[in-house]
């Protein structure tokens, strides 16, 4: 993915793209108008910001807690060794596990940080036992379980 400038957005391309943080599936008519542009100008700098990177797909959000997975985790991971085969073979490995949302490497006294949801105690045990605990390499797992979601944003500040 090429890498692009904060600088080369204009105002135009961020509130185009404030908008689809908003609406993703609001239509190219409805984008245009909220920017005031002629949708053909609209259509190409909405391309321009997909081609290169800007935009990196679209997706829903979906409600962790109606599809029956309440329960935040976040589990910090430190490796037996930081050499790049080791971290590698980390992230290949943590990328098969569904309950994982997001992973980090981070600086600090861990290698790596995650956010994981799950249903329940029992299932946050399951992922800790057969699946964290179960990478080679791993030396240390801590978790801490959200009590509440305080700020989640959807959308950054462009």
């Amino acid at each position: 993915m090429k890498t692009i400038s904060a600088t080369t957005l204009d105002e135009t391309d961020r509130k185009m793209l404030r908008a689809l943080q908003r609406d993703g599936r609001m239509t190219n008519a409805d984008l245009a108008r909220s920017v005031n542009l002629s949708e053909s100008a609209c259509l190409r700098r909405l391309r321009a910001l997909e081609t290169e990177g800007v935009i990196g797909r679209y997706a829903a959000i979906i409600n962790e807690r109606a599809v029956g997975l309440p329960i935040s985790v976040f589990v910090t991971v430190t490796l037996s060794s930081q050499a790049e085969s080791a971290l590698t073979a980390f992230e290949t490995a943590i990328a098969t596990v569904p309950e994982v949302v997001e992973c980090y490497l981070m600086t600090g006294s861990s290698d790596y940080l995650l956010r994981m949801v799950c249903r329940d105690v029992d299932d946050l045990e399951r992922i800790h036992a057969r699946e964290l605990t179960r990478i080679p390499g791993v030396t240390r797992v801590s978790s801490s379980v959200a009590m509440r979601t305080v700020v989640k944003r959807g959308a950054l500040p462009v």
